[in-house]
């Protein structure tokens, strides 16, 4: 059986912040980009938080990606983990689990060395957790089990 809790080296921040701060300075770099491919997702997301009033529409987003700052990217983040901005999100996210930023992880790739398998729903995941182990990633309305033995 698969062990369900995270791997030693997904978790090696100090702070939930910190590791936030990073990753999205890292998204902020991949925005503002000349390559498209890389630059699309996170505009995607941008738009999709609303934390970027001037641009309405992917397009408008598109053009004006220079104007992307790091505190777009922060509240970003915070509306993604469910919060208001970076303001509220900073006062109790050190407060929570490392496991509650663990999709931000994985996008980092945190986890790039061990197997994966994905899943439609948090509750498919769930149930194969159940059967075979595996520490579960929430990633959207995804999940994905991480397969490493300790």
């Amino acid at each position: 059986m698969w062990s369900t809790s995270a791997p030693r080296t997904a978790n090696t921040d100090s702070c939930n912040t910190e590791f936030l701060r990073r990753h999205a300075r890292r998204l902020l770099r991949l925005a503002r980009g000349e390559s498209t491919s890389t630059a699309m997702p996170v505009l995607r997301r941008l738009l999709a938080a609303g934390v970027m009033r001037e641009a309405t529409t992917l397009t408008q987003q598109h053009e004006k990606r220079a104007a992307i700052q790091l505190k777009h990217v922060l509240n970003m983040l915070a509306v993604e983990l469910g919060h208001f901005g970076w303001d509220a999100c900073q006062a109790v996210v050190d407060t929570q689990a490392p496991a509650v930023i663990d999709r931000y992880r994985f996008d980092a790739g945190a986890f790039g060395d061990y197997e994966k398998v994905w899943f439609a729903s948090a509750a498919e995941s769930r149930d194969w957790q159940r059967e075979h182990g595996g520490y579960i990633v929430e990633y959207g309305d995804q999940a994905v089990a991480i397969l490493w033995r300790e």
